[in-house]
């Protein structure tokens, strides 16, 4: 079967580009189409991630990288006029534009949607507020206003087309089913377990796990933590203020456009981490009693991240979070308020969790069951 893999651009090593990896891990000779691609994507162990692969650029290739977030209509363009006549089955892996590729009679193409397009369906109204273009924000914001209906529109023509979606996780599932009025089945993201993963007989409830260069060490856990981009949808305020108010030890990993005004916030009990290296944070996560997710996420990797370092979560009742957080790997609280996320940590520290457990379940989202998964559904659609 010839394979071809679509998706909107490898710039970095999040969690769209994991997926496009093990995709490429799964079909070795599939060529990756894309808009824009960074010659040097690096996993966590500093190996270049595609060396192997066959990457194939757009024209978007030839514009400065920064431009990423002026180019929606342009990469919808250029998306919708690829030709893939030579292959029997296309795999496209989209939270924006790579959906719009069109395929001949004949081949299957199946979409794994990240979410339908955030900037003309749930979070609108926070782009046109917060556009993130800095002094260019007036002219973006001109931009979507004049753009978002018939982008819109287009955007649900385009979510039409695959012959099958694929969403990653229950609350993208639901999101698909209100704004594209389709069905699809769930396959959760690959995390990179191996990478926050410690074990040891004495790696037991209240205990923690710190890594060293080739021990493991047994102590108290102490203190929340917290990581991911610091914008306005991640609530990473929410957690600064809280453990604030309760003077309760916080550590924030992470950078991003609101780094200021959350230190700024902050008080005396809450530490900032930039530029944190690998095994450090794997470190930080292992130390902690538990990892604070007080935004809606469609999936949210870097929880299960930590879960899979033994600690539990305490994340805000909606979004990815609903598919691993349990009364066994952590606790949920119902408002985005300082008061409801103050209510759940006091109750947290009540609780008793067994780590060994909560690494073990964030086993189900390793990348070898991604790709199982993934094969299944191909043999599947194709019997």
């Amino acid at each position: 079967m010839r394979v071809a893999i679509v998706c909107d651009w490898l710039l970095g090593t999040g969690g769209a580009e994991r997926v496009i990896l093990e995709l490429h891990k799964v079909f070795p000779n599939a060529p990756i189409y894309t808009s824009q691609y960074d010659k040097n994507p690096k996993n966590w162990y500093g190996d270049k991630w595609f060396e192997d692969a066959d990457i194939r650029t757009t024209w978007l290739q030839k514009l400065p990288k920064p431009l990423k977030k002026f180019l929606p209509p342009l990469r919808a363009w250029v998306f919708s006029r690829l030709n893939l006549d030579d292959y029997d089955l296309v795999i496209s892996s989209s939270g924006a534009e790579a959906k719009f590729v069109k395929v001949r009679a004949g081949t299957k193409h199946i979409s794994y949607i990240h979410a339908p397009t955030h900037y003309y369906w749930a979070r609108y109204e926070e782009y046109l507020k917060y556009p993130g273009f800095g002094k260019l924000d007036f002219l973006a914001r001109f931009g979507l206003r004049l753009l978002v209906g018939p982008m819109r529109h287009w955007d649900f023509q385009a979510a039409q087309r695959p012959d099958y979606l694929i969403a990653n996780s229950n609350y993208t599932k639901e999101q698909i089913k209100k704004y594209y009025g389709r069905d699809a089945v769930v396959i959760h993201p690959p995390v990179d377990i191996e990478r926050f993963e410690v074990t040891a007989p004495t790696f037991q409830s209240g205990s923690r796990l710190s890594v060293g260069s080739d021990k493991l060490h047994k102590q108290s856990r102490r203190g929340f933590v917290t990581a991911g981009r610091q914008v306005l949808y991640k609530k990473i305020d929410l957690a600064v203020k809280t453990a604030t108010q309760l003077n309760a030890p916080l550590v924030v990993i992470g950078r991003g456009p609101d780094h200021s005004k959350l230190k700024r916030m902050a008080g005396r009990s809450v530490i900032f981490l930039t530029n944190v290296s690998d095994e450090e944070i794997a470190r930080r996560f292992a130390e902690a009693e538990a990892f604070i997710f007080p935004g809606v996420d469609d999936f949210g990797i870097v929880a299960v991240e930590a879960m899979a370092a033994g600690t539990p979560v305490i994340a805000y009742k909606a979004g990815g979070a609903l598919d691993y957080v349990d009364k066994t790997t952590g606790i949920f609280f119902n408002n985005q308020t300082p008061e409801s996320l103050a209510k759940a940590m006091q109750e947290f520290s009540k609780l008793v969790f067994n780590h060994d457990h909560i690494a073990k379940q964030a086993k189900k989202f390793s990348p070898d069951k991604f790709r199982t998964k993934v094969l299944q559904l191909i043999k599947q659609l194709s019997s």
